[in-house]
């Protein structure tokens, strides 16, 4: 079998099962396991695949033909322009949440610090040390094994972040200028009723935002003030429709400038807001 062959045969055994994006994860994994670009395809598609390189394809496909995350299947997730490593112990780095950096980014300068909770990957905090060289960051999350990840992505990465394993604010003492976080946010019903490839292979523990999903933004508004600077920031992913319930909860804990940033679909989802 040759290159051109394996990928169509790979694509049509994705679609016989389901896979909604079979001709791009059909690709994906032929890379993968060739090393190969698209170039190198395009101008060599009639090379053979060896025999151990094509077991390793279909052994690749047969993975994901039963929903496993092909990020998890790759070992890596793009983020911010650079590969984050993910296993089944983070959350998959998604579009959405370079939002959240975004917005981040408009505030920071070296020599601030930053605070990023319920880091999974540390997709965030270590972006953002890459970004804005200079500032101060410090990432937490309560599962050892996302932070093992973590440290991982930081030291690919070679990112100046220190980890911290801590149960949201437990173990941090420190004052910032400003705290993020991408918290679980989703209504427990609901996660039932996810992709398999979410509700079976990506963590309950970073899905579950309780019985309304607002658990996490509640706690961390109510304590987050003894964490903030004066005129420190406080940033937040949100499920798209969240924007009215959260900016409600720092409104009433008398959060000022309290804003919601849509992502490039038009949804809401970042809440930010700024201590006097």
């Amino acid at each position: 079998m040759n290159l051109r062959e394996a990928l169509k045969s790979g694509e049509q055994y994705l679609k016989d099962h389901g896979i909604t994006d079979a001709a791009v994860d059909a690709w994906i994994l032929l890379e993968h396991v060739t090393r190969i670009n698209r170039t190198v395809f395009l101008a060599e598609g009639r090379k053979e695949l060896d025999d151990h390189k094509a077991e390793d394809y279909q052994e690749l496909l047969k993975k994901r033909a039963a929903h496993i995350p092909l990020q998890h299947l790759t070992g890596v997730q793009e983020f911010m322009g650079f590969p984050f490593r993910v296993n089944e112990h983070v959350l998959i780095p998604r579009q959405d949440t370079e939002i959240l950096v975004e917005e981040a980014l408009k505030y920071l300068h070296p020599g601030m610090s930053v605070l990023d909770l319920c880091t999974g990957s540390g997709c965030i905090a270590v972006s953002l040390a890459k970004l804005c060289r200079g500032i101060f960051v410090d990432a937490s999350d309560i599962s050892r094994e996302a932070l093992d990840v973590a440290g991982e992505n930081r030291k690919q990465l070679l990112a100046d972040v220190n980890l911290i394993q801590s149960d949201l604010f437990e173990q941090i003492h420190g004052k910032y200028h400003m705290i993020l976080s991408n918290p679980p946010y989703i209504r427990s019903e609901v996660i039932g009723t996810l992709q398999e490839e979410v509700r079976v292979h990506e963590p309950y523990q970073a899905l579950d935002g309780k019985e309304d999903g607002l658990y996490f933004y509640r706690e961390i508004i109510g304590r987050c003030r003894d964490y903030l600077l004066p005129e420190g920031r406080i940033l937040f992913e949100i499920g798209c429709d969240q924007g009215e319930q959260v900016s409600g909860l720092l409104k009433e804990q008398g959060f000022l400038d309290v804003e919601v940033k849509q992502d490039l679909a038009g949804l809401d989802r970042v809440v930010s807001g700024r201590v006097s």
